[in-house]
């Protein structure tokens, strides 16, 4: 290896795996599981308690989650969490693995991008296997390149495991990789476009085919073994590996079925959440395609494919655009190292160009939010706009001025720490924002749909009119009658929930959940209770001053799905 480690490296690592674990572990089990989560995580709890349920097609998360729940003794929101929060964390380990293909210091800087960034501390806080797959897939590919066939072998296993997502990042690989061959092809003067390369990205080191971990018998086996005992945990789970071959007719169902989510929604997320990565990302593309740089353009390339792939996709989630978020990021680093050369001479400058730029910046945002704030008509609507557009205006002259005054060097630094501070603190706000702390009212892209804001008061009341009736927690089973959400199963499993297409009433069961409010069968013997269940936001019917509005205060309409406790009248304590 012709690179040079820096000192303290691999305590920074530890420092970005600390703030990466930091983050996704605060406040993991605050909010309730939607359906989605819910269904693997019943998944992995009844695995737990002996059953052999039909394993959906993630068995990566079910199989790891399981143990959890076993010691545990059953399950937590917290718990059926974990499993993405621990190896999302180890995610900040894999640009080690490249650093001498990226060198040390802009692989360090793409740890901690990594560790920060929204849309990876959101699907790391999810129940289910996206983030499993990227980090599984990188580790694998950090191992080839390292020419460790062993771990290699295992992590390409483990990634075979990690559910649908898998085969996305696979096919953005696949065609980045004809792309970059078709190029290459074309070009006669590759050793000569090399050597106009920047000289922070460094020179690529060449390596030879036979130098890649080469596919004989020991990583051969050394992947089956994993993928046997991994795939169906020590043997107790056989029906795991068919669940791993489950997860590509999935992806295919995902190109036949059209979901609610729009293509534009994922650019707004670009934009909302990763301003600082796209402003940075956009000068790399433009620097590395001018100059011929062998990492920024199969990197740009990567992006592209994987951000074309999650637009078109008919069955599309947010969560789809995080393969494009590991090669932006990729850039990003690339870029801002570049950033780090400051001259000693043009420090002060730089320093003045930095503050001038985070001012102007925060004077066009804080005017930004109040023209947004207001209503066309208002007083003082049309002076906020004009001021945002002015300041704006006042930056991009500074900028020039600051050019022709000292130098380009010195405008171009200024202007990416500027922009880089205020748009860094954008990119907070959006991990803030996913990771809950702002509460279910203020609704961010990258959560998962339909969240049962009320999943946790509807059990606390189902313990204490058990605990009334019966003086137990769990004494009575819940009947659900009517309603399909896995999560009102998970929300209630420690009290027997059992789902029915019609009552007997006959039976008169203590406690029913339903959808209907004024079903006669119930109001005659039993009390009723709405909850909120499934909140609903209207992304789709926002308009651009509501997307404006999402953006400086993250509000948007919402709607939510009732649905009704009912207690049998002799439960409570008036009644007797």
């Amino acid at each position: 290896m012709n690179y040079r480690h820096f000192k303290y490296e691999p305590w920074l690592y530890a420092l970005a795996f600390l703030i990466a674990l930091t983050v996704r572990l605060i406040g993991l089990g605050t909010l309730p599981l939607n359906d989605a989560e819910s269904w693997l995580a019943l998944q992995a709890l009844h695995l737990a308690d002996g059953l052999k349920p039909v394993l959906g097609p993630h068995p990566a998360y079910i199989l790891f989650t399981t143990p959890f729940f076993f010691l545990y003794g059953g399950g937590t929101n917290f718990l059926a969490r974990l499993i993405p929060a621990l190896i999302g964390s180890a995610l900040v380990f894999a640009p080690l693995l490249f650093a001498d293909r990226f060198k040390p210091r802009p692989s360090l800087i793409l740890a901690f991008f990594i560790a920060l960034d929204p849309g990876m501390i959101a699907i790391s806080r999810q129940a289910g296997s996206p983030i499993l797959a990227i980090t599984f897939f990188a580790f694998a590919w950090g191992y080839w390149n390292q020419n460790k066939p062993r771990l290699f072998a295992a992590f390409s296993a483990l990634t075979l495991l990690g559910g649908p997502s898998i085969w996305a990042g696979l096919l953005g690989i696949g065609i980045t990789w004809a792309i970059r061959q078709g190029l290459e092809a074309r070009s006669t003067q590759r050793e000569e476009d090399a050597l106009v390369q920047d000289q922070v990205d460094g020179p690529e080191v060449k390596r030879d085919v036979a130098q890649h971990p080469a596919l004989n018998a020991e990583t051969l086996s050394t992947f089956a073994v994993t993928f046997v005992i991994a795939g169906t945990l020590f043997f107790s789970a056989p029906n795991g590996l068919s669940a791993a071959l489950a997860s590509i007719p999935a992806y295919v169902s995902d190109w036949l079925t059209p979901s609610k989510i729009q293509p534009g929604w994922l650019i707004i997320s670009l934009v909302a959440y990763q301003p600082f990565a796209v402003l940075l990302a956009l000068i790399a593309i433009i620097r590395g395609w001018v100059q011929g740089s062998s990492r920024i353009i199969p990197l740009s390339i990567w992006f592209l494919i994987s951000l074309l792939l999650a637009v078109f996709l008919p069955g599309r989630e947010i969560a789809d655009l995080a393969w494009a978020l590991l090669p932006l990021w990729a850039m990003a680093a690339l870029e801002l190292a570049r950033n780090l050369n400051i001259y000693v001479e043009e420090r002060r400058e730089v320093v003045g160009t930095t503050i001038l730029t985070v001012f102007l910046w925060v004077f066009g945002w804080l005017n930004f939010s109040a023209w947004v704030w207001q209503s066309p008509g208002y007083a003082g609507y049309n002076q906020h706009l004009l001021l945002v557009f002015g300041s704006l205006v006042l930056l991009i002259l500074s900028l020039v001025l600051v050019a022709f005054g000292w130098s380009i060097h010195v405008a171009q630094r200024g202007a990416v720490w500027g922009l880089g501070l205020a748009l860094g603190v954008l990119g907070l706000a959006g991990a803030f924002g996913v990771m809950g702390l702002h509460g279910v009212n203020k609704p961010e892209l990258w959560w998962q749909p339909s969240i049962p804001v009320q999943a946790n008061l509807l059990e606390a009341t189902v313990s204490e009119v058990s605990e009334w009736g019966a003086g137990n927690d769990n004494a009575f089973p819940v009947i659900i009658y009517g309603v399909e959400s896995p999560a009102l199963e998970w929300a209630l499993r420690e009290h027997n929930p059992t789902k029915v297409d019609s009552l007997d009433e006959a039976t008169s069961p203590a406690l029913v959940v339903s959808h209907v409010a004024n079903d006669p069968s119930l109001s005659a013997s039993y009390r009723g209770q709405d909850f909120a269940w499934r909140q609903t936001i209207s992304w789709e019917i926002a308009t651009a001053p509501n997307w404006l509005r999402w953006l400086a205060y993250r509000e948007m309409t919402q709607s939510g799905e009732p649905i009704v406790l009912w207690a049998r009248n002799d439960l409570f304590l008036d009644s007797k």
